[in-house]
C-alpha cells in the first residue's frame, strides 16, 4: 500500500468532495468509488487520486449537459 498521506478518511474525503459521509458509503456500495482499508484499524480510506478523478469525470459530464 502506498503512503497513508495519499489517502483521506471518510470524513476528510466527504469534505474534500463537498458531500456527506453517507453519500461516500453509497458510492462505495455501488462501485462508484474504490475504498481501501487502514491496515491497523480498518477505517475506510479514499485515495486522493481517485477523488480527483471523480471530480474531473463529474466536471466533464456536467459540461456536456
Amino acid at each position: 500500500m502506498p503512503k497513508l498521506s495519499e489517502y483521506l478518511r471518510i470524513k476528510e474525503a466527504a469534505a474534500y468532495l463537498g458531500v456527506c459521509e453517507k453519500t461516500l458509503r453509497n458510492w462505495e456500495a455501488s462501485g462508484k468509488l474504490i475504498v481501501y482499508r487502514h491496515p491497523l484499524n480498518n477505517y475506510r480510506l479514499f485515495s486522493i487520486k481517485d477523488l480527483d478523478a471523480l471530480i474531473r469525470k463529474t466536471e466533464r459530464s456536467s459540461c456536456r449537459a
